[in-house]
């Protein structure tokens, strides 16, 4: 992110740092300048929920976190290192000059959980100089209610090579965090215990993905540490630091993941430039940091897109490769109420050999497709592997002139700095031809949905295909979902699942998943005897994205309960790991009046998870009753709340 150039202010250095904190804390907006004595500076929420602490001792930078006067993080490094070896804020760091300020703003996403998010802020920024070199930066603190976040900034005009970040986060005693790579299943360690992993031609370490979330020994207190506004920088991940069983390193990325493209040991920046934010989305409650995600949107650059008006989230149907299969699955999308189908790898050839994408294979009449789609208000979605971009513009043009909705693109392997600017750069392209952008694999969000709002959905986690366990499922909304939008398809109605039917039709309400894709490669002849699937009603009616949403219940690894309306109609889906489990919700959320509760759940259990058939009742409930939701084992509920 490139940032203005800053004139740093020289004249009238104070001499006391006691005096600096006092001219800070004297009112909002203010500035000034201090001498390199040791100080410290707060930002603190508006509501007094969460602090973020910035030191300056003995000319090194450390920063620490609390959320209710509990620690979050610990005292932790600051600090940047260029590729010529200086270390900015390790040593030798002059402050110059500071400002504070509060924002309180309320915007409207094109779509999201919610129909308008509060950015409500304490900012607090240092200017500093590294005195042996000259170079001037920046750190930016930033404390919401929903949590804390900082990033650095090179003010001087010109160029910088950034060879690493010397941030850590010192995890107070007997914390746990849950790591993961590419799409292996959560981890829970001490963060000292993160498992060494990587290949020669990957980055190989005791390293983990973001989004990482982090559980106290309180039981209470949950993060969930994830970055936002990543342009023209590496993917972020976070490394064990051994002797240093409470801290976590920042590690930047060289390699693309899975060791598909170049390495990069080092990014060079055109400078006044800002690295992306670092945040800590934090909870008192395991439920609250569900409802706190919003910190990583707040984060992100403003909207980039003149016109949204075309962006239109939804349900997908994935089509077998002929062209009979794509006629069907356009009848079954617009009886059912999903809005796009999709034909997926091999509809121009095979994806790891074919370098051409704009000729479909014989087995599909792609105009016919198209056509019948459209006369039934159906948008088509295609599949494409990077290997068949030579030219986005060009690909996404000729899309465009075929009436094609969106793109899903599949192994996108991000991390380098260069992979950063081509994924951004492949969003911007298919927004300039009116595609919706969906990418697949090891890539992880930061908040540019946001951004370019046609970019709404991406995968980053190990998907429901793999068919993971219930525990999987109930870890994914206080971790990977956290950061963004995620791509997780619902595989209802499948003998391979490790849950209930009643768990998959949860999912639909429980993660945040604007599109998002249903009944995993299944044809519509399965469903033609409706009498043997009751879930579908469920399906036909949710909507992917939201006006109004609350978590109700939750604790990672174990169950949630997450409320989501859309107009006058909540959606509520709960979702429990192996146990069984009767949660307790009120539903004080509810408007005035009657309202009439359709609830499909789990019957006697089976002798499988998936044999456990989907039970469904109704009944007339108000905002005091209290919901006695039970779960069979690896279980669900989904209920639909109308005013009567």
């Amino acid at each position: 992110m490139q940032l203005p150039a800053r004139s740093v202010s020289r004249r009238g250095l104070l001499k006391g740092a006691a005096v600096a904190a006092g001219a800070a804390a004297a009112g909002l907006g203010a500035t000034g300048t201090a001498a390199a004595a040791d100080t410290s500076v707060t930002a603190t929420a508006p509501d007094g929920s969460t602090t973020i602490t910035m030191s300056l001792t003995g000319g090194v930078l450390s920063w620490s976190a609390k959320r209710k006067g509990v620690s979050v993080v610990d005292t932790s490094a600051l600090g940047l290192k260029l590729s010529d070896g200086t270390m900015l804020g390790r040593g030798g760091t002059l402050l110059t000059n500071y400002q504070h300020w509060t924002v309180d703003n309320t915007w409207s996403p094109v779509y999201g959980r919610n129909a308008t998010v509060h950015d409500w802020y304490q900012e607090m920024r240092w200017n500093l100089q590294d005195t042996a070199t000259l170079i001037n930066f920046s750190v930016q603190l930033r404390a919401y209610p929903s949590g804390v976040a900082f990033r650095y900034a090179l003010l001087d005009k010109g160029t910088a090579t950034i060879a690493d970040e010397l941030t850590t986060f010192v995890f107070p005693d007997s914390a746990l965090v849950y790591g993961y790579r590419d799409e292996d299943p959560y981890n829970p360690v001490a963060p000292g215990s993160i498992p060494s992993t990587g290949t020669s031609g990957t980055d190989t370490g005791p390293l983990t993905d973001l989004p990482l979330t982090a559980t106290y020994a309180s039981g209470g207190l949950i993060a969930c540490v994830c970055e936002s506004s990543r342009v023209n920088y590496p993917r972020l991940m976070l490394s064990s630091v051994s002797g240093q069983p409470n801290t976590l390193a920042t590690y930047l990325m060289e390699h693309t993941a899975r060791g598909s493209g170049p390495v990069q040991t080092t990014s060079t920046v055109t400078t006044p430039f800002a690295t992306p934010w670092r945040a800590v989305v934090t909870g008192s409650t395991h439920a609250e940091l569900v409802d706190n995600a919003e910190l990583v949107l707040n984060l992100a650059p403003t909207g980039a897109l003149a016109d949204t008006s075309w962006i239109r989230p939804g349900k997908v149907f994935r089509c077998q490769l002929t062209t009979a299969d794509g006629m069907a699955g356009v009848d079954f999308a617009a009886a059912r109420g999903l809005q796009y189908i999709e034909y997926d790898s091999g509809w121009y050839g095979p994806e790891h050999t074919t370098t051409d994408a704009t000729k479909p294979i014989a087995a599909i009449d792609l105009p016919s497709v198209i056509s019948h789609a459209a006369s039934k208000g159906i948008g088509v979605i295609l599949y494409v592997n990077p290997l068949a971009i030579p030219d986005a513009d060009s690909l996404f043009a000729l899309y465009r002139s075929w009436g094609i909705a969106g793109v899903k693109l599949g192994f996108i392997n991000d991390g380098t700095q260069a992979m950063t600017n081509q994924i951004i750069a492949w969003a911007r392209a298919a927004a300039q031809y009116r595609l919706l952008l969906d990418t697949h694999d090891d890539v992880r969000p930061f908040g540019y949905e946001r951004t370019y709002p046609n970019w709404v959905s991406l995968e980053g986690v190990r998907g429901n295909e793999h068919f993971p366990t219930a525990s999987h499922n109930v870890t994914l909304p206080f971790a990977r979902n956290v950061g963004g939008p995620m791509d997780y398809t619902i595989c209802y109605g499948q003998s391979r699942d490790q849950t209930t039917n009643a768990h998959q039709m949860a999912m639909a309400a429980v993660f945040y998943q604007p599109l998002n894709f249903l009944y995993w490669y299944d044809s519509p002849s399965k469903y033609s005897n409706t009498a043997n699937w009751p879930g579908l009603p469920w399906f036909d009616a949710i909507p992917t994205t939201w006006d109004e949403s609350r978590t109700l219940a939750g604790s990672i690894g174990q169950y949630v309960a997450v409320a989501r309306r859309k107009g006058t109609t909540w959606y509520l889906g709960a979702m429990t790991n192996e146990s069984a489990r009767t949660l307790s919700l009120p539903l004080s959320f509810l408007g005035s009046g009657n309202w009439t509760a359709t609830v499909y759940a789990d019957g006697t259990p089976g002798t499988s998870a998936y044999q456990t058939p989907v039970v469904v009742s109704s009944r007339t409930l108000t905002s005091a009753t209290v919901l006695s939701v039970a779960m069979a084992p690896s279980g669900g509920q989904a209920v639909v709340l109308k005013p009567s």
